[in-house]
């Protein structure tokens, strides 16, 4: 089985349907979402409600857990705080349900081979950042799954550890492919709505659960539009205009 690995939509109704057509044209037959919906753009109910219909699997974020009040809005950056309680206002009741019932970490695929989800990191599934191969060290030293994925970072990237050694790892970009089958693993896809890596096109991977293999993807989208509603919506400047630069 092939399935699509995405996270961090960010409410970039644009970016996620860009994505969506992408997997429909892949080998993907399921789509796994590694949490934070809402955030950031303009259009939550929109992503939550293709999440709700396309998704196999969603994870909740910690953005999402900031808007259906799990965790304090306190804890977030100005931007991401004036976003979250504008989200509040207009997310849908059944949308906001929908993230309620959301878990920051999971576990799928077959008996003896499943994988590891987290939204953040295995030591902590709401708030970790791992950007490094210390800390992928560690995160690896504690995960129960052989192969293990992470958002949050907003960068795509991959962390091994092979043969009793330490663990490494490097960003990944367009097109790049990974054997899985043997030694330990922490992917993480990137973002779809907000890139940090400085490529602005749309994040997600490919993975073959059978001949365990991933591949990482870049999906062009509409950022134009994107961002003029993030600027519609009255949303801080700032993340519209940081979408252009993939940062």
């Amino acid at each position: 089985m092939k399935v699509a690995v995405i996270s961090d939509i960010h409410s970039n109704r644009q970016a996620f349907e860009a994505v969506l057509e992408a997997v429909a044209d892949s080998e993907a037959s399921e789509i796994w979402c590694l949490g934070d919906l809402v955030g950031y753009g303009a259009d939550p109910n929109a992503c939550v409600e293709m999440a709700r219909r396309h998704a196999a699997v969603c994870l909740a974020g910690n953005h999402d857990l900031a808007v259906v009040e799990e965790i304090p809005i306190s804890d977030f950056s100005r931007g991401a705080s004036v976003a979250a309680q504008w989200t509040q206002g207009v997310l849908e009741p059944e949308n906001r349900a929908y993230l309620k019932g959301l878990s920051a970490e999971g576990r799928e695929g077959k008996a003896g081979e499943e994988v590891g989800l987290y939204h953040a990191s295995p030591r902590d599934p709401i708030w970790e950042y791992v950007l490094s191969a210390l800390l992928a060290e560690l995160c690896i030293t504690v995960q129960e799954a052989r192969v293990c994925l992470i958002g949050h970072s907003h960068v795509a990237l991959s962390f091994t550890r092979r043969d009793g050694n330490l663990a490494t790892g490097e960003p990944r970009r367009d097109g790049a492919e990974l054997d899985l089958a043997h030694d330990e693993w922490l992917l993480n896809p990137g973002s779809v709505g907000q890139p940090r890596d400085g490529d602005p096109r749309a994040a997600w991977m490919l993975l073959d659960l059978d001949d365990w293999i991933v591949q990482y993807r870049r999906t062009e989208y509409d950022v134009a539009g994107a961002a003029a509603a993030i600027r519609a919506a009255r949303l801080p400047d700032s993340l519209a205009e940081r979408l252009e630069y993939g940062q």
